[in-house]
């Protein structure tokens, strides 16, 4: 700002103030006549030009007579007249102090030994979100196993369907929790690599699916192990080591190897008694294929021999999407793990019981967890046994009616059937799991050679023959007439000192149907009266 702009504006600035402190001059006579200001006594200043206001002598509450600046009458408005014409009013104004406010105790102090922390509500182990998450992770690595119509539905009363999860790569339903645990894996993990020293469905699942994603896998087997079965292992493209003579020796020296190294060590036991929920999540997207491929379904029998893991997570994800549908597990009637540790509501760690190691593998290692205990006895209406003879049976159902080859832990659900145990389920819409079909020839063909005999169509009997011509020849004309297969026959001469002249004569033979086993005993019988039955 220059000098001449400053010098207007404290020019003009004081004339403001003085027009504003300064008594206001009376309005001259050319100036515009304005409708307030009608009488000399109402303008400002003195009457006189530089002459002092006239004012009267103070006193309390009322001061001497100023004329107003207003005609009363034009605001009457504003207030009351005799307000406007100069007169004050006097008020008197006793000052009241603020009402006491009466304050609380102040409160007791407490020592913290005092104070309890409420716990707060333990996260939910396995939720749904944690199942939905894991089959949206591994849809590209795992099928989706079909759920067929089975052909045994119109024998037993009610609409049977088949999860097939004995369809996938390895032969197991393990594939699906082993692939979303291995990718649940930091990168760290996935780099040094996983290890398993157990000839299992588990192991089976681990070494195939650890290639596919690049992981480095171990497999420490004993060397009983057979020939086949590491074969299948290296196929896979794991790495087999052979150490020891038990499965002891090979999981001892594969925590060896996994502390020395960095490897993690995967077992299927320690998944379950270790709550891995990535485990139990993958597992349970079994019952979200379900609830989508059979519509309405009134029940679900889930296998549960020793590893509950599956029988936990589908449960958890039908339970969440219809909580009407009966959830059924079942176990094998050598190893009732879950039922007695329902009935004594806490999970058992040791079982003694020895169930057959052949069918059922090394149940005596497996154990229950806190958490998988847990949610099966919220989730699971019911869990029953089923024996050897059943399951074997129902591996032979599934060779005649569905063209399939199953294990024994895969035909345990259709084997609860079969046995009449679920009498509730008659006209109802089932859905069984078949979870396996892992087996070595050899031991197929003796389980179904078994079933054979328990289910009556095998029958094997002994009976005395005289050493006269002829008397073998008329035993297989009645087995001919009876329309009989016969598998084997054995011919001895040479009995006790009581047979003497005889011949005792050993003889296998196959039947169409029990009606059929039926007719031969009764014929056979009749003719035959020494004749003794060696069947089971």
């Amino acid at each position: 700002m220059n000098f001449a702009a400053q010098l207007f504006y404290s020019s003009y600035l004081s004339e403001r103030l003085e027009r504003l402190f300064s008594p206001k001059p009376a309005i001259k006579d050319s100036e515009e006549n304005d409708p307030f200001w009608e009488r000399e006594e109402l303008r400002l200043g003195p009457s006189q030009p530089g002459g002092p206001y006239k004012s009267g002598p103070f006193s309390n509450g009322t001061v001497g007579r100023r004329p107003t600046l207003i005609e009363p009458e034009r605001l009457k408005d504003f207030g009351e007249e005799e307000l406007l014409n100069g007169d004050v009013r006097v008020y008197e104004t006793k000052v009241v102090g603020a009402p006491e406010m009466k304050l609380m105790d102040p409160p007791k102090t407490r020592r913290v030994s005092e104070f309890r922390n409420i716990p707060r509500p333990p996260p939910q182990y396995l939720r749904f979100e944690d199942i939905s998450a894991a089959a949206f992770r591994i849809q590209s690595g795992i099928q989706k196993t079909p759920c067929t119509y089975s052909r045994l539905s119109k024998q037993y009363g009610m609409e049977i369907y088949l999860k097939k999860e004995h369809l996938h790569y390895t032969g197991s339903v393990k594939e699906r929790g082993v692939l979303y645990l291995l990718t649940s894996l930091t990168q760290e993990q996935q780099r040094k690599g996983v290890i398993v020293a157990t000839d299992c469905n588990f192991s089976m699942a681990v070494a195939h699916h650890a290639v596919e994603l690049k992981i480095p896998v171990f497999v420490i087997m004993p060397s009983g192990c057979s020939s086949p079965r590491l074969r299948i292992y290296r196929d896979y493209g794991s790495m087999v080591i052979s150490y020891g003579s038990t499965s002891r020796d090979s999981q001892n020296h594969a925590r060896h190897l996994a502390t020395e190294n960095g490897y993690l060590y995967l077992e299927e036991s320690a998944c379950h008694t270790d709550e891995n929920a990535a485990y139990l999540a993958g597992l349970g997207t079994v019952g979200m294929e379900i609830f989508e491929q059979v519509p309405k379904v009134d029940a679900v029998v889930v296998p549960a021999p020793g590893q509950f893991g599956l029988l936990a997570g589908t449960a958890a994800a039908i339970k969440h999407l219809n909580s009407r549908i009966l959830v059924i597990g079942i176990e094998p009637e050598g190893f009732p793990l879950l039922l007695q540790s329902m009935k004594t509501d806490s999970p058992i760690k040791d079982m003694h019981s020895k169930p057959n190691k052949k069918l059922y593998g090394d149940l005596m290692e497996r154990s229950l967890g806190v958490n998988t205990f847990q949610l099966a006895k919220k989730l699971v209406d019911k869990v029953i046994t089923v024996r050897e003879e059943e399951s074997l049976v129902a591996m032979l159902r599934f060779q005649e009616f569905e063209r399939s080859t199953v294990d024994t832990e895969g035909a345990m659900g259709l084997a609860a059937i079969l046995a009449g145990q679920l009498p509730e389920l008659r006209g109802k819409k089932v859905v069984v799991v078949v979870s396996s079909a892992n087996m070595e020839p050899e031991l197929m063909r003796q389980c179904l050679d078994r079933a054979l005999v328990l289910d009556d169509r095998v029958s094997k009997f002994s009976v005395q023959l005289g050493e006269w011509p002829g008397d073998m020849a008329k035993l297989l004309d009645v087995l001919s007439r009876e329309d009989v297969r016969l598998l084997d026959v054995c011919h001895r001469r040479h009995g006790d000192k009581a047979d003497l002249f005889k011949a005792k004569v050993e003889c296998v033979v196959e039947t169409r149907d029990k009606t059929q086993n039926a007719q031969l005993r009764k014929a056979l019988n009749d003719r035959y009266p020494s004749i003794c039955w060696l069947d089971r």
